[in-house]
């Protein structure tokens, strides 16, 4: 089984994420009532991690390995599963996206999985696991939801762009962000904060949102919903010829991304704690 699971093509390898993920969204929906009751911290008060949150990643590397038993996983509550060889694949899981929306009973939290070869995210999906949506992308193959192919928005100047956002749990972090988004706010139409970069990144590539930026997502944040927007035909980059990252994501349309990235250059937006 090992052999051939690092041969898998992009297209194959999202037939298991989708299912994956489906299952792990219909778990995080059922689990919800019991798992808001056990609910723990990590890095400050107010990042906090649930039952749910630990059972559905336990349930999603189980099936993973269960099937391709030569990957690897890489999930938010566990960490890495193993070091994979070259050529084989890991995958990438945020099991609730969105955990704080998910505590309050806010409809915005999703299972986010990807599959990454050699450091390269070839496939990826992202459900709503409170309203069922489902967003997926192949390396190449397009971005799509419900049999459409995603395009983005076709808004053209930065004055008329809704912003996407989030914000970090430290609270040095918050002010510096807040700072950021109180010079930025009268240079767009306006801005949203939903709570889950994962959802954010698919609603850019679906034109609900018009742009999105965000300092400080990890890896799982951004895998598949980085795919998803990229493969939609936005600019998914970091500041400054920097790749997409920890510093800094920026996802927009290619006529707003650069007027939207001297903006944030300009506040310094990736600076600060």
């Amino acid at each position: 089984m090992s052999e051939f699971s690092t041969v898998s093509t992009p297209d194959e390898l999202l037939a298991v994420a989708v299912r994956v993920a489906r299952e792990a969204a219909a778990t995080a929906r059922r689990m919800r009532d019991e798992a808001i009751g056990d609910v723990q911290t990590k890095s400050t008060d107010t990042d906090v991690v649930t039952a749910a949150d630990k059972a559905v990643e336990r349930q999603v590397v189980d099936a993973l390995l269960a099937e391709r038993p030569g990957d690897g996983v890489l999930g938010e509550e566990y960490g890495d599963s193993v070091t994979v060889a070259p050529g084989a694949v890991r995958w990438i899981l945020d099991p609730i996206d969105g955990t704080v929306n998910y505590l309050y009973g806010l409809p915005q939290y999703a299972v986010s999985l990807a599959a990454e070869r050699d450091g390269v995210v070839v496939a990826g999906v992202v459900v709503n696991a409170a309203t069922g949506d489902e967003w997926t992308a192949t390396l190449g193959g397009g971005a799509w939801r419900d049999g459409r192919r995603l395009t983005g928005s076709a808004r053209t100047t930065l004055d008329q762009t809704l912003v996407g956002t989030g914000f970090g749990y430290d609270p040095r972090r918050r002010a510096h962000q807040g700072a950021v988004l109180a010079r930025l706010i009268t240079r767009v139409r306006d801005i949203r904060r939903l709570g889950a970069a994962a959802l954010d990144l698919c609603l850019v590539a679906e034109g609900t949102l018009d742009a999105y930026y965000e300092k400080g997502l990890n890896l799982w944040d951004h895998a598949a919903g980085g795919l998803i927007a990229a493969e939609a035909g936005l600019t998914v980059a970091g500041l400054s010829g920097e790749p997409a990252g920890k510093p800094m994501l920026v996802a927009a349309p290619p006529a707003i991304f650069p007027a939207l990235h001297d903006a944030l250059v300009e506040l310094d937006a990736a600076g600060g704690p």
